[in-house]
């Protein structure tokens, strides 16, 4: 079996009065992402695992923030650029492991709806998809709550 594995990692601020997206879903809260996009840090980072492992660099190469076309763009469509791309080379997604760090709001309630979100846009079933929350125990910026840090595994598959 032909599998390739790759990390992401990406971070965006927080910051009052904007949307907070993550894996796919909006999550109810006073502050949100800064971001060009619609900062779902998540989805960036998942990108950033599935082009590591192509060996294809990041989302930002493939999207740069200085391009109006990806100005408050959904990142669900980047990933599906991301997947599509890889599907071209003759990868599919095995699975996939995400963890955010963000000291507030709890998202244990939307684990389960961001799971199946990003499986339906990878195109494989919510058992190929892991996201975890946690804290930093109120340390560093994620703790202070000045933004969010997410890490993501990819493994792909050979499917030819």
């Amino acid at each position: 079996m032909d599998i390739r594995i790759g990390n992401g990692y990406d971070v965006h601020a927080l910051a009052p009065g904007l949307p907070m997206y993550l894996g796919g879903v909006q999550i109810p809260s006073e502050i949100g992402f800064v971001a060009h996009s619609d900062g779902d840090v998540a989805i960036h980072a998942l990108c950033d695992a599935i082009l590591g492992a192509l060996a294809l660099g990041d989302i930002g190469h493939l999207f740069p923030d200085s391009d109006p076309a990806y100005k408050g763009i959904d990142s669900k469509i980047l990933l599906g650029k991301v997947v599509a791309l890889a599907s071209k080379k003759g990868w599919k997604l095995g699975n996939a492991d995400i963890t955010i760090a963000l000291q507030a709001p709890k998202l244990a309630p939307h684990i389960g709806l961001m799971r199946s979100t990003l499986a339906s846009v990878i195109g494989c079933s919510p058992d190929r998809v892991s996201v975890k929350a946690t804290t930093t125990e109120r340390l560093g910026f994620v703790g202070r709550g000045e933004g969010c840090e997410v890490w993501a595994t990819a493994v792909l598959v050979k499917t030819e």
